[in-house]
């Protein structure tokens, strides 16, 4: 069996389309039909339906896609130990804005001095676009901050529960004040992150259940410009503790008592189950729940 007819079948089949996998492997389309027809002969069933342009898996299809992948990260495996004595490697991470600027801040240059041979790239995008990467294959891992996620096409390698809060400028006429309900503050002006996004999503769905609804002067992904402005204005907003801790232990911000509002967020640090665990990742894995889950 062809290792490389096994590699064209998995792109196939999370692609859903052979002109997409002839794109991403660089062959042609006829190469690709060519190798999954090879695939079939030898196997002796039929892996995909092409029925009006489109394909689908058949049942027989569905059990490969397993095996190939673990064919695959075998191979892989076997090719790391042969060729790297050294620990080596490229991590591909995706997180919010906020989780991103946190780990570069407090982690890159250690990470970097004790394994300079290891290169991270880091992605953000949104809950729902970083499942979709996994699924692709185009990311190692994602850490997200969101509600409890859980799928069984997932690893949870660690997950931590996020505290919350609303925060203010410290001369804000809400700053002390005990007790305050959301309904309070609900027509101050809110900077918020932007709309349909992790916590923010979670945020407006809690609004929503008690028929609320929060129109911000400002939305935006970068949480270091959000707190920023709060500090020189008497705008809101609702942030995760570890953004705005530090700012609020200097002066800079305070701490609004919302009482009625239970928010659950959780920052989950995931790969997709089929995902090969090399030297680098296991590492890397490693060194980010030691640092960012505590």
């Amino acid at each position: 069996m062809e290792l490389r007819n096994l590699i064209t079948f998995i792109h196939v089949a999370e692609l859903g389309s052979f002109t997409k996998a002839a794109e991403q492997l660089g062959y042609s389309q006829s190469t690709i039909s060519f190798q999954i027809k090879q695939l079939e002969d030898e196997l002796k069933c039929l892996l995909f339906e092409r029925i009006n342009h489109t394909i689908t898996l058949t049942e027989r299809g569905r059990e490969l896609v397993s095996y190939a992948h673990q064919v695959r990260a075998l191979t892989d495996e076997f090719k790391e130990n042969l060729e790297y004595e050294e620990l080596r490697g490229h991590i591909h991470i995706v997180t919010p804005d906020s989780v991103c600027d946190d780990m570069i801040n407090k982690n890159y240059i250690d990470f970097h001095t004790i394994y300079p041979d290891i290169s991270v790239k880091f992605t953000t995008a949104d809950t729902s676009a970083m499942f979709d990467m996994l699924d692709h294959n185009e990311a190692d891992l994602v850490i997200t901050l969101d509600s409890h996620s859980y799928n069984k096409d997932y690893v949870i390698a660690k997950e931590q529960h996020i505290s919350m809060h609303f925060v203010a400028n410290p001369k804000s006429k809400f700053a002390g004040i005990k007790n305050l309900s959301i309904r309070d503050i609900i027509s101050e002006p809110f900077i918020l992150t932007e709309y349909g996004q992790g916590y923010r999503k979670v945020f407006d769905k809690e609004l929503a259940k008690k028929s609320l609804e929060i129109t911000p002067v400002l939305e935006i992904g970068r949480t270091d410009i959000i707190t920023s402005l709060i500090t020189k204005g008497n705008m809101i907003s609702f942030l995760p503790d570890f953004v705005t801790e530090k700012m609020v232990r200097e002066g800079k911000l305070c701490y609004l008592d919302i009482c009625d509002m239970n928010i659950d967020i959780w920052k989950q640090l995931i790969y997709h189950k089929n995902k090969w665990l090399s030297k680098a990742l296991k590492t890397y894995i490693d060194y980010i729940t030691e640092k960012e889950f505590n």
